[in-house]
């Protein structure tokens, strides 16, 4: 009696990881200069890790980067088109989603104000979506509609400030537009003046105002890319692009204030070689932070202290292929989707939930130039 207990009790966990396994339709944002054709959408299964292809889901141009409506009706879309010394380009996409097919059926598209938007977020509650401009330097800010639409834009702003890097660093480039978890500031991480500028939302008007202070700093030649909140809320990570650093902040939820209290590498001490650090992605457990390094093409992993937030490095995986823009961690916190740019393949890994190291599954799908992953759960 006490060995069937005891074989039982083991059963348990090891199906524990999977308690909250489900399906999802996956979209995958690319960029379409080399064969891509728009936004591809795949079946992925929680419980096997198994992504397997739809096909093409909307064909559009450069649909780099993608948000999905709280609803899960309608997704959101980028297309990043670049053209540094010429007129704005750039356009910013609305489409409704078929549940069935994961088709895409585009309601609206209007012009981002800028050149090359690379990041677009909506605020918590779907009424005003928020979209970052590469070359330009600018934030755009729209209501969406009731139906779905994106409505005339109500904010833009060009924001100011330089860097060392004369190559990088000589005008501003925003480089996300990220919403903290409280739904009250937008956090933009501006890779040529090396600030991450703050302004708290305002839904109802789908209006931006300059947070006090209106910006954080990190250091000088840092070039910060992306950020990512904490589960609880009360720290904040981001990953310079530039020196392959990942800085820690206290944030403040009154004022929107970002204090550091850490910088680490990304990068192995020994590796000198050219880099440009990517993604960074917090575990929905809060113990595990992740960051891609496009360079050696790692993910490196850290360990977060619970009780003071700061970061201790664990380990540096290869991400399986060449150049991880992007990657992501699935909604059951099982798996991470490596999206490899240059190599043209979407990598599959599994999380040990005890230590949060990433182990390949095997399974790989090849896409041209993948740059964005999102889950939108099957009905």
């Amino acid at each position: 009696m006490q060995n069937k207990l005891l074989k039982f009790c083991l059963s348990l966990a090891l199906i524990a990881p999977f308690a909250s396994a489900a399906r999802y339709t996956v979209f995958v944002g690319t960029y379409t200069d080399k064969g891509s054709a728009g936004i591809y959408a795949y079946r992925f299964d929680s419980w096997s890790g198994k992504l397997t292809p739809i096909g093409l889901a909307a064909g559009t141009d450069n649909p780099s980067f993608l948000a999905l409506s709280a609803n899960h009706k309608n997704l959101y879309v980028v297309n990043e088109n670049p053209d540094p010394k010429g007129p704005f380009k750039g356009a910013v996409s609305a489409y409704s989603i078929d549940p069935k097919t994961a088709k895409l059926t585009l309601i609206n598209r209007l012009p981002s104000r800028g050149n090359a938007p690379c990041h677009l977020s909506l605020d918590h509650s779907g009424r005003m979506l928020m979209v970052a401009n590469y070359y330009s330097g600018t934030v755009t800010a729209y209501p969406i509609n009731p139906n779905g639409s994106i409505g005339a834009s109500t904010f833009f702003q060009e924001l100011k400030g330089s860097g060392p890097d004369k190559d990088r660093q000589d005008v501003p480039h925003a480089h996300e537009a990220m919403v903290s978890p409280d739904n009250r500031f937008l956090i933009v991480p501006d890779l040529g003046s090396d600030k991450l500028w703050v302004y708290s939302i305002d839904p109802a008007a789908a209006q931006l105002h300059p947070a006090t202070p209106p910006f954080a700093s990190v250091r000088a030649g840092f070039g910060p890319r992306h950020i990512a909140f904490h589960p609880n809320g009360r720290w904040a990570y981001s990953i310079a692009e530039l020196a392959g650093q990942v800085t820690a902040f206290r944030y403040d939820a009154p004022s929107g204030s970002l204090t550091e209290f850490q910088s680490i590498s990304a990068l192995a001490p020994d590796f000198k070689a050219h880099n440009q650090s990517a993604e960074i992605q917090i575990h929905p457990n809060g113990r595990f932070l992740y960051a891609s390094n496009r360079g050696p093409d790692t993910i490196s992993l850290f360990m977060i202290d619970p009780a003071t937030g700061k970061l201790t490095a664990s380990e540096r995986v290869s991400s399986g292929g060449k150049e991880p823009r992007n990657f992501e961690i699935d909604p059951t916190g099982t798996y991470v989707l490596a999206a490899n740019q240059v190599s043209g393949d979407i990598v599959t890994f599994r999380i040990d939930q005890k230590t949060g190291r990433l182990t390949p599954t095997g399974d790989k799908v090849q896409l041209s130039q993948p740059v964005d992953i999102v889950f939108l759960p099957e009905q």
